[in-house]
Order: C-alpha cells, then structure tokens, then sequence
C-alpha cells in the first residue's frame, strides 16, 4: 500500500530528513486549515438588484442609480426597454426584481399574471411629453403650430401599441385633429429613446418624445422644445412592481423607495418627470 511504502520509507530515513519532511508536512495542513477557514469566513458576494427600466428612464435612471448605492452599498443594473418588451420579457421568465414601467397598464399585466408583490403599481414620476426640433431645421423654436405645418415631412414618435409615450403622441394629434392626415408622415420607433435618436440625428423633422430625453446634453446642444399642453393626452403616470419571485425583493421595495424619496423625486423633477405629487407639467431648464 501507497501509505506502508511512505511510512517505512520514513522510517530508515535519516532524522535530519524526517524531521524536515515532518516540518513540511505540518506547514502544509496548517496552510490548508488556514484557506479552509478564511474561505468559510469571506463574505458572499451580494447579488445585484436587476431593474427592467422603461426607455424613458435611459438618461435619468444612472445617477439614481449611483446614489441609491452610495448610500446602502447595494448594486443596481438596469436594462431599458420599451415598457412592452420588457413585459413580454418578463411574462415569458425573465429574471427581474423591480419593474419601472412608463405607464401603469404593463405593471398590472405583470400583477395580473401572478407575478407581482403587490396588489397595484406604485407610482414614482408623471411622465412629460413635448415636441423637439433640430436648431438647424425650419423649426428652430418649435410650436405646436407646427403639427399643422404642411412641411412637415416626417415626425418621429414611439410605437403607440408597444410605448406609453407613442401612445400618448398619437393622442395629441387625434386631439388637434391632424392624425389622419399625419398619420403618412410618422417615423415609428420600437420605443421612445430611438424616437429620440430620430428627432436628434435628423431622420425626422421633429419629433414627440419624453421630456427626459428633451433635456439631456445631447439633446440641448442640437435642438429646441416645447412642451405639449396636458390636455391634449392621458396623463403618464409612471409606475413600478416589484417581483414577487425576486430573491432580492427586500432590496428592491428599497430602491423603489428610495426612488420616491423627496431628494430623488426632485432630482426625476430635474431630469425631465414631474413629481408623483403635484405634477404642473412645467419642463425643466
């Protein structure tokens, strides 16, 4: 046997050599202890919150985000989408712990599935619709004239079957009455950052899209805004569910409270939404 082999080997081995084959032997358990311990004492690491963010929240969502983890040391990511997809995303298994939706309809689908904490969306922020033009178009400081334009040749919007905000532009021009004759004219985005991206680059005149984007960097350094009086589409209260699966459901009603915070909800206030509380549709400068 391999262990009577070592051990008379061992044993006509001189002292000198036992001794230090003895030393070695001890070093290398008491090593083993040592990781074995210090393996079972390190702390686990913590899994992220994973947050389906509609695509609204793209430009305001990051420095929330950062704060939130400044001060509980819990990592967020987020992963935007169209409120639609992001449903369809999670109705078919997808592994989120907090859905922030541009609307109240797809929470409650996801409550209506059985997949919800809790009984009805929360809201968080008031989405604000306005209309952007680049500064280097005919438009240089859009109205909503301009809607009745008739060069107006292509007007970005967002999917209005598939995002809260499209929904909601296809309600402003039915409500000025020039949807039917528009209706040619629009450029379609799959959600409202791309609506955005059409309206910025220029492969549309102008565009109907979330305040949110209106006022980013980007955005401000290429064109002009107005915002589209409220009566004239269905109020964008945004709202949030947290999944009833999630294994870090305690971590996630965290970072949606910390989302409906007064500092944060000034700051969404900044960023283009308006407050749950109050909202005046004022656009942010």
């Amino acid at each position: 046997m391999k262990e009577d082999r070592i051990h008379t080997w061992l044993n006509h081995s001189p002292g000198r050599v036992r001794r230090g084959i003895v030393v070695v032997l001890a070093a290398l358990v008491c090593c083993g202890a040592m990781a074995s311990a210090q393996t079972a004492s390190a702390p686990r690491l913590a899994t992220p919150v994973r947050i389906a963010a509609a695509a609204d929240l793209q430009p305001v969502l990051p420095p929330v985000l950062r704060a939130f983890e400044q001060e509980t040391g819990i990592h967020v990511t987020a992963t935007y989408e169209s409120s639609a997809a992001l449903t369809a995303q999670m109705l078919n298994g997808a592994g989120f712990d907090l859905f922030l939706s541009a609307d109240m309809s797809y929470p409650r689908k996801i409550i209506a599935a059985g997949l919800g904490a809790s009984a009805e969306p929360i809201p968080y922020a008031h989405g604000v619709l306005v209309l952007f033009t680049r500064r280097d178009s005919r438009w240089p400081q859009p109205t909503m004239e301009l809607l009745r334009d008739p060069g107006l040749k292509r007007l970005a919007i967002a999917d209005p079957a598939r995002a809260p905000y499209g929904h909601a532009a296809m309600a402003t021009l039915t409500n000025l009455g020039v949807g039917a004759a528009l209706q040619p004219k629009l450029v379609t985005a799959a959600n409202i950052a791309q609506a955005a991206q059409f309206a910025e680059t220029g492969n549309a005149d102008a565009g109907l899209i979330s305040q949110t984007a209106a006022v980013t960097p980007t955005l401000r350094s290429v064109g002009s805004f107005v915002v589209v009086p409220q009566r004239l589409y269905p109020v964008i209260e945004q709202g949030a569910v947290v999944l009833a699966k999630s294994a870090e459901r305690v971590n996630a009603q965290r970072m949606l409270d910390f989302l409906r915070s007064p500092e944060m909800q000034r700051q969404l206030q900044q960023s283009g939404l308006n407050p749950i509380a109050g909202a005046t549709r004022q656009p942010a400068r």
